[in-house]
């Protein structure tokens, strides 16, 4: 009795009565999110770059083309019904075909208002439009409404079609109804103060009410042609754990977003709730320097480092499960993603390696870690223990250099880590987000910073990523990912998975690897 209490008056604290629950409200279609989304800086899709930001613009605003499910690799129409990509020559031409549909606002939704949704993003400079300018080369005047229902964009051949069609499924994406935002512009800000509390979009849902750090309230979209069973979704904000278990066990909300992995173990053997496990888009991966002063040179050192490493032992003990094997850089869910797992633990193998390569003594390197926590939660100290301790077994003696960020990344940056325990997640959900940094290194970015230049996986990722043909692109990664395996300077230790919690009355929820969740798909 008295945990329930407990949890009442925390929830009452936080501003539940506030947001607009009251005793009218059905609880069969209002769904409660528990989480902490004090990420939560605007709600505007071309401002927004956070997570929580993500879980509010993707059930308010719609973007041309989606994702459907967990599938980050096909896409599927959404505004837009058809899409083709043109070679022009010099540029790429795409060209999306609207479908007749209606804002929240009851304003037909138009190309006019494509057009003023990518300009206003590039003009406004946010978080999100290196998006639209840096991956995607797109300036102010490179959409143009052909007529009320078709938008062309016009792409450099520097830009790669496929990236831009992925990237428009992100926040900067979704697109605004510019009648509505036009007519809260003040001081010529885009809309953007209006924009940060208020919605203009053609959803399965309406923004009702932000209370900051206390909850935002979603109201169903009657005029949107997507249509919810739920006619309410609060998201609460609760930043302990423990409180968001309080709250779901008192059935006070119906889904918790961030259990400790022992609260969620517990959890998972209750018949009264189920655990979610989504995927990440995240790699957990050492980087080996290759430089000719480096012990890692020889790739066949590289490879006696993939046998010695434990995988299975770290994703059971350390991660508890919470994680899966993965060894190529494309991670789980997008497309391109190569499965295969060639290392097996082992360390007669590895020592073969060793000696073939000249190192069968052995040798001693430091190795650089972040201080914190790892993805999955695991503590960074503990991973680079388990590494350090696996790698000895093979004759080599890792010295484990603990340090801050601000320390660690300028050392990697300029190429100083003889090996480095880090992570790595794409921008936006393209296989180039992790091909071109981690395998062109011109690109300056992850194969620089451990001195790895291969001329034919640069050429790959480039080829890769300017591929408007699907199959041929999913063949060039295919390489790609392969020769990683073989020749490249990573040991990819594993992707992590992410838990929520449900209530059991909870059915249809899914959440796919770019953070996304369709309030539309769910019921209770």
């Amino acid at each position: 009795m008295k945990k329930r209490l407990g949890a009442a008056a925390t929830l009452l604290s936080m501003g539940l009565l506030v947001v607009g629950v009251t005793a009218q409200d059905s609880r069969s279609s209002t769904l409660i999110y528990g989480g902490d989304w004090s990420g939560l800086i605007t709600i505007d899709p071309g401002m927004s770059y956070e997570y929580a930001g993500s879980m509010v613009t993707n059930n308010v605003y719609e973007t041309l083309v989606k994702f459907e499910g967990t599938d980050l690799s096909t896409l599927k129409p959404s505004i837009a019904t058809r899409w083709t990509t043109k070679d022009m020559g010099d540029m790429w031409k795409v060209t999306f075909t609207l479908r007749s549909q209606k804002f929240a606002s009851g304003n037909a939704l138009t190309a006019d208002d494509v057009v003023y949704t990518f300009d206003r993003a590039i003009a406004m400079k946010g978080p999100g439009s290196f998006l639209f300018t840096s991956v995607a080369n797109m300036k102010v005047g490179s959409t143009k409404a052909i007529n009320k229902n078709t938008v062309e964009v016009l792409l450099p051949k520097t830009a790669s079609p496929a990236a831009f069609l992925n990237l428009l499924t992100f926040n900067i994406g979704g697109i605004v109804d510019s009648a509505v935002v036009k007519a809260n512009v003040v001081n010529n800000d885009y809309g953007a103060a209006w924009l940060k509390r208020n919605s203009a979009g053609s959803g399965p849902f309406v923004v009702s009410r932000w209370d900051q750090n206390q909850a935002v309230v979603l109201d169903v979209n009657r005029n949107s042609r997507i249509k919810s069973v739920l006619t309410r979704v609060i998201l609460r904000e609760m930043k302990e754990a423990n409180t968001q278990k309080i709250a779901l066990e008192s059935n006070e909300i119906d889904i918790a977003d961030n259990l400790t992995p022992d609260m969620v173990k517990v959890k998972a053997t209750d018949a009264n709730f189920s655990v979610y496990k989504a995927d990440s888009l995240n790699l957990q991966y050492l980087g080996m320097n290759v430089s000719d002063t480096s012990p890692f040179k020889d790739a066949r050192v590289r490879q006696a480092v993939r046998y010695a490493l434990d995988q299975d032992g770290i994703i059971k003990s350390l991660a508890g499960g919470n994680a899966r094997k993965v060894q190529t850089i494309i991670p789980a869910g997008l497309f391109g993603f190569n499965a295969a797992t060639p290392y097996t633990l082992n360390p007669e193998k590895a020592k073969e390696l060793l000696k073939a390569a000249g190192k069968e003594a052995g040798f001693e390197f430091d190795m650089l870690t972040p201080q914190g926590a790892c993805l999955a939660g695991i503590p960074c100290a503990d991973l680079a223990a388990k590494i350090q301790s696996d790698l000895a077994k093979i004759g080599l003696k890792a010295n484990v250099k603990q340090l801050v960020d601000s320390e660690l990344y300028p050392l990697y940056r300029a190429q100083k880590a003889t090996m480095v325990l880090v992570d790595w997640s794409p921008d936006f959900p393209d296989p180039d987000g992790n091909a071109t940094p981690m395998s062109d290194f011109a690109a300056k970015s992850l194969a620089w910073r451990n001195v790895w230049n291969n001329p034919t996986a640069g050429k790959l990722a480039q080829q890769a990523a300017l591929e408007p043909n699907p199959t041929k692109r999913a063949a060039l990664y295919k390489q790609l990912t392969e020769l990683q395996l073989e020749d490249g300077p990573f040991a990819i230790l594993f992707q992590p998975t992410v838990s929520v919690t449900l209530a059991k009355t909870v059915k249809g929820y899914v959440r796919n690897a770019q953070n996304q969740v369709r309030f539309e798909k769910i019921s209770k």
